[in-house]
């Protein structure tokens, strides 16, 4: 079925482009547009005992994939074409093979418009459905069926779709078992009701959403697992001049799923919810944001089988804590969402010191602040794992003295003059890694990092970037160093060498130099780029979201292109 997909879409792509050689009014034709990108990353491995850098059998890892679509009006199709040979270590083995991944077919008719065959979706913030594409951590839980999206009147938005989510790829995407249903509607009231609040400067949008799956692959004799399983809520966002407000609640019914860390979570019966909220006010130079979370037994999949960590994921558990740039802060202690439970705060301040001041100086000077703290849920457990396994009792926003991550950053940026430019930042973490398990050694963490960034312009298109890190902990691993130059002419080429050092390491033998060169190129949308050295085994993580990453050491090949 695939294959034939393939060969009419290709039939179909060549038919529309094959009339602009043809016929005297090729001009006044819509012949539609054909666009897509490219992407390859290849891999070959060095073996480096030091680092624990194993050789693998293939030797050489391939990701790559191609993504062509056509637009004619309002008909869309497209399809993506991938490959992995052998999937690049770390990445999940779950992936292996060439084929298609991916294929579509849209069409948009007045208020309705109709996609059939695989396609991403979310609700709300995604706590209920997020149906997404990450490929750096190897997610992808495309759904494959039909989606369908309706405006029947002005300020009303209509959502409902039902499908499978993709689970694997072998030789070409495979389906989980699962089925996943959903509806989502929207009210704008300010275009509802634009005649009375057309001067208004208060913004109103409520809306609502259910998701249910149906799931028949539960492979235990010993409970009886409901096999239709449904969560819903509601959301509002408000904006009010300077001011915005969101807010989601979330409730999911018992969706029993097995646990061999905890007895207490595994094969529960306990009902999840999640709330959202975040608070917001901003004007020139100035922004301010605070948000909280609860969620407590939200993790959702479309199966009950025990399967791998971010496989079949129907909702998605957004993490409060700022997504770092900077090498140690984002690779050492990278924070993971904690499925079971967590209530989290977050708080952000950015601010702009004015131009032509003696603080500022000439060309001002931004300041950001950003704090932000994870607890586990205060639970009160009740003895009925024999009986109805509620397993234990919350309260919203209650929580325990247990402590899960807690991180405060402050960060400076400041343009000296037109050639140089500069920024400092420094990091407060607290690190509970027994329960989020990123770290070499699992136990409380308590870590400083130091980092200075600065830029200089050398001559027109010719500039220089210096990059200093500093780790200072007495746990785990002990203290890093690590410093980037950077080299760029622009708008081709650049140039960048690094070194991760971990010198404060109690074992002398793991004093190691993680050392990586990198070369890149551009022309036009065309990316190249070459990196050799050597990568610490770690974890990744984005969102929230994280994927093990073993050690190795080789070349890496990097191209990326769009048409």
């Amino acid at each position: 079925m695939n294959l034939k997909l393939i060969k009419q879409l290709i039939i179909m792509l060549v038919f529309f482009k094959g009339q602009a050689f043809f016929g005297q009014e090729q001009k006044q034709l819509d012949l539609g547009r054909i666009s897509g990108n490219v992407q390859v990353m290849a891999q070959l491995y060095n073996e480096d005992t030091l680092i624990d850098a194993a050789l693998p059998d293939f030797k050489m890892g391939l990701n790559s994939f191609t993504n062509i679509n056509y637009n004619r009006g309002d008909f869309a199709a497209g399809i993506r074409y991938e490959s992995y040979l052998n999937p690049l270590s770390g990445y999940p083995t779950t992936f292996n093979g060439t084929g298609l991944g991916y294929r579509y077919v849209s069409w948009k008719k007045e208020n309705l418009s109709v996609t059939v065959g695989n396609f991403y979706e979310q609700f709300g913030s995604g706590m209920i459905l997020r149906s997404y594409e990450e490929r750096n951590l190897g997610i992808d839980n495309a759904l494959d069926g039909i989606g369908v999206k309706y405006n029947p009147y002005k300020g009303i938005y209509l959502k409902g779709l039902i499908g499978k989510q993709r689970f694997q790829f072998n030789n070409g995407f495979e389906n989980g078992n699962g089925i996943v249903r959903g509806l989502d509607g929207a009210i704008n009231i300010n275009e509802l009701f634009d005649s009375l609040m057309v001067d208004s400067k208060l913004q109103i949008e409520v809306g609502g959403s259910f998701v249910s799956k149906y799931n028949n692959d539960n492979k235990t004799d010993e409970f009886i697992l409901p096999r239709n399983v449904g969560a819903y809520g509601g959301r509002v966002n408000m904006r009010y001049g300077k001011f915005r407000f969101s807010g989601e609640y979330i409730y999911k019914e018992n969706d029993p799923y097995p646990y061999d860390q905890d007895t207490n979570f595994n094969y529960i019966y306990k009902n999840g919810e999640g709330l959202l909220l975040n608070f917001g006010y901003s004007r020139k130079g100035l922004g301010i944001d605070f948000s909280a979370k609860h969620n407590d037994n939200m993790l959702w999949r479309s199966t009950n089988v025990s399967t791998g960590p971010t496989d079949l994921m129907i909702g998605f558990i957004p993490a409060l804590t700022q997504q770092h740039t900077y090498n140690l802060a984002s690779t050492l202690y990278p924070y993971a969402t904690n499925a079971q439970g967590e209530i989290a705060f977050q708080a952000d301040i950015i601010y702009k010191i004015p131009k032509k001041t003696k603080i500022g100086g000439k060309y001002g000077t931004s300041v950001s602040l950003n704090f932000a703290t994870a607890y586990v849920p205060e639970r009160i457990f009740i003895n009925d794992m024999d009986g109805a396994r509620k397993s234990y009792q919350t309260r919203l926003f209650q929580m325990s003295d247990s402590i899960l991550v807690q991180d405060f950053n402050i960060e400076v940026k400041r343009k000296i003059n037109k050639k140089f430019k500069t920024s400092f930042k420094y990091f407060n973490f607290i690190f509970e890694d027994r329960a989020i398990l990123v770290a070499k050694h699992h136990e409380k963490i308590f870590a400083h990092i130091a980092v200075t960034d600065f830029t200089i312009k050398l001559k027109p298109k010719h500039a220089l970037r210096t990059e200093l890190q500093h780790l200072w902990t007495q746990q785990d691993q002990g203290n890093w160093a690590f410093a980037q130059l950077e080299y760029t002419i622009s708008p081709h080429w650049s140039f960048a060498i690094l070194d991760q050092y971990n010198y404060g390491n109690k074992d002398e033998n793991l004093q190691i130099h993680y050392l990586l060169g990198n070369v890149g190129y551009v022309s036009g949308s065309h990316r190249f780029s070459l990196q050799y050295g050597r990568q610490r085994a770690g974890v990744f993580c984005v969102g929230g979201v994280c994927r093990t990453v073993p050690a190795s050491n080789g070349l890496t090949f990097t191209l990326t292109s769009s048409f």
